[in-house]
């Protein structure tokens, strides 16, 4: 009988998702899904490192803010050096590549030595109080390898690591101390929007393409 009550478990809908390991698109990934206690936390592999390095420097989301931040730079001639024309937008376009690129380079090696996942884990069937308050929490906590949540050490010395290292090739307008200061508490508000989209688009992206909610009723995480 217990052979069969654990055939059974196994067949349910969470199981049997929670086993794909499938590439969608970053807004489509409902595979990231918090654990519902440490032990159930698998740390991510050497490939899922690579993989959201490569996802979240030029991923949809990535290129979404690039394209954004690029266009409003441009329009309001920020910084002046590189001009309010298309090679201004490419300039700043390029610009921030490279910062986020370094940033996430160091967020990937740094957090490797130290066991920290940088993936966004989204929540199931929770209020949205709970919700916010999930996007909040994985924006300065990531999961270590004990399956618990712990302060993201990795990702502080990229946000401060990379802004200050960018004022080498920067601008001169904007390559001081207060201005990384400043990209620094912007990147963690661009991170904080990141883990919105992932909390709530695989949700949205349902509704529209009519498709049913692959998680059973019952179950609620954290």
């Amino acid at each position: 009988m217990s052979l069969l009550t654990a055939a059974a478990a196994q067949s349910t809908p969470l199981a049997s998702f929670e086993g794909k390991q499938e590439l969608r698109s970053s807004f489509e990934r409902d595979d990231d899904v918090v654990p519902g206690a440490p032990s159930e936390y698998h740390a991510i592999t050497a490939g899922g490192r690579l993989e959201w390095f490569a996802r979240s420097t030029v991923g949809g989301t990535s290129l979404v803010g690039g394209l954004f931040s690029s266009a409003l730079g441009t329009a309001i001639d920020s910084p002046s050096e590189y001009g309010p024309h298309w090679e201004g937008f490419g300039k700043r376009y390029g610009m921030r590549l490279t910062g986020i690129s370094t940033g996430n380079a160091i967020e990937a090696t740094l957090g490797s030595a130290l066991g920290e996942d940088p993936r966004y884990f989204h929540t199931i069937h929770r209020p949205l109080g709970s919700r916010a308050r999930n996007i909040v929490d994985l924006t300065f906590r990531a999961y270590r390898v004990d399956g618990e949540r712990h302060l993201a050490y990795g990702r502080y010395a990229a946000a401060f690591g990379n802004n200050f290292l960018s004022n080498s090739w920067r601008a001169q307008s904007e390559a001081d101390w207060q201005h990384a200061l400043v990209r620094t508490a912007e990147g963690l508000g661009a991170r904080a929007l990141s883990n919105t989209f992932r909390e709530f688009m695989p949700q949205v992206l349902r509704k529209i393409r009519r498709k049913p909610d692959p998680f059973p009723t019952d179950v609620h995480r954290p």
